[in-house]
């Protein structure tokens, strides 16, 4: 069965076709700056990439260019030999605890929650809508970031503030980076072969968010209402006292848009380092003596630690893996080895050895890097969101 795994952007269009149940990536692709003069994109063939200049002034021109990649490259030589289509869809609100085959009122509600995330979900949509126009007799199927939360208590995913405003404006914890915490449990569920998993997930890129997962089921997550909650980031605040917003709104000004620009685009691991977002930039920074990047480091792992252990308290200390994932979580060595050796008081303990030989660009990938004696498992397991849109678009049209 193949697959194609689709995240759609405003500007972009992410891809990747997968042969399933073998979980082999036959090609992926980025088409990038759609719509604008110098669009291009980027085709990834058994590890080996390829940079095309394209005119793409829309996702349909986009989808054109992906379609003859797909039979120039003999992946595939006709269109029903892709049996559907997998969407990334980042916000369901609270409608979708699940993947979902996507119709005309799937696409009608997602379209109404775009106040929600106005930069994604107008984006998902217009690349829903024109897959359904190339490929009008192929089932599409959504996946959403926020549906792998949708198991939380109201006392987690509620807001200490007048309950008019999540019953009549939606605003509660919705939590994002849903599909890579849950094939993060997936991989431990099969790893440990059982599914009632107590699991604290890493997910620490240019973005992070922490899960707490209990018998295999997400009970809190760091992000919010919105992806700027939670630790500090790249480039955002994380959790911050609002009482701020206000304040400097007067003392300087601005509007409340540019109020919340600064707070997504300018602060987080860039504010206080004073010139770097990338944490690769922090480390060389650091290296170097530089004293501003130290501290955003200190602080950066303060923030994670402080939420392992709110989840370790909150699993009773039951907990079968901590496990890192995405950019950061599976490369960055001694990034990680700082967050564990500030857990010495639950006891949590790495094997730096076996620490050390873990990172995507090094042949070990994945694995356990924590000591013998240590009271919590803890593992690096590299995320696949497209691989989890993948094997949930199969199971739904199966």
């Amino acid at each position: 069965m193949k697959i194609l795994s689709v995240n759609a952007g405003s500007s972009s269009l992410k891809f990747n076709c997968i042969e399933l149940p073998e979980e082999k990536e036959l090609i992926s692709g980025y088409f990038e700056k759609i719509g604008l003069e110098d669009s291009f994109y980027n085709i990834k063939i058994n590890g080996q990439k390829t940079k095309k200049e394209a005119v793409l002034k829309d996702h349909s021109d986009a989808i054109k260019y992906l379609i003859d990649e797909l039979f120039a490259n003999n992946i595939i030589k006709s269109l029903d030999e892709i049996d559907g289509v997998g969407h990334r869809l980042v916000h369901g609100g609270d409608k979708y605890n699940k993947s979902v085959l996507i119709d005309d009122d799937v696409i009608k509600t997602v379209t109404e929650l775009s106040s929600l995330a106005p930069l994604h979900n107008p984006a998902n949509i217009v690349g829903v809508k024109a897959f359904m126009e190339a490929m009008p007799n192929t089932p599409m199927v959504g996946v959403f970031d926020t549906a792998f939360h949708q198991t939380m208590a109201e006392k987690e995913y509620l807001y200490p503030v007048p309950r008019e405003w999540c019953e009549k404006y939606g605003v509660r914890k919705y939590g994002f980076h849903g599909t890579s915490h849950k094939y993060i449990t997936k991989k431990v569920q099969e790893m440990l072969g059982k599914d009632n998993v107590n699991i604290i997930s890493l997910h620490i890129g240019s973005g992070g968010s922490l899960c707490c997962i209990k018998n295999g089921q997400s009970i809190d997550t760091t992000m919010g209402f919105s992806p700027n909650a939670g630790i500090m980031m790249g480039t955002r605040s994380g959790d911050i006292d609002y009482s701020m917003i206000p304040y400097i709104m007067k003392k300087t000004g601005m509007s409340i848009e540019e109020v919340d620009n600064i707070l997504n685009k300018q602060s987080g691991l860039l504010a206080i380092s004073g010139a770097y977002s990338d944490h690769r930039d922090i480390e060389d920074a650091m290296a170097k003596g530089d004293s501003k990047s130290k501290l955003a480091n200190d602080m950066y792992i303060d923030k994670i630690v402080g939420y392992i252990a709110k989840y370790y308290v909150e699993l009773d200390g039951e907990v079968d893996a901590l496990v890192f994932t995405a950019g950061l979580g599976e490369n960055a060595r001694e990034f990680r080895e700082a967050i564990i050796n500030k857990l010495g008081a639950l006891n949590i303990k790495i094997d730096e050895n076996a620490n050390n030989k873990i990172a995507s660009y090094l042949d070990e990938h994945e694995g356990k890097i924590s000591s013998a004696d240590s009271s919590v498992d803890v593992y690096v397991i590299p995320t696949n969101e497209e691989l989890m849109i993948a094997l949930d678009t199969m199971e739904l049209i199966s």
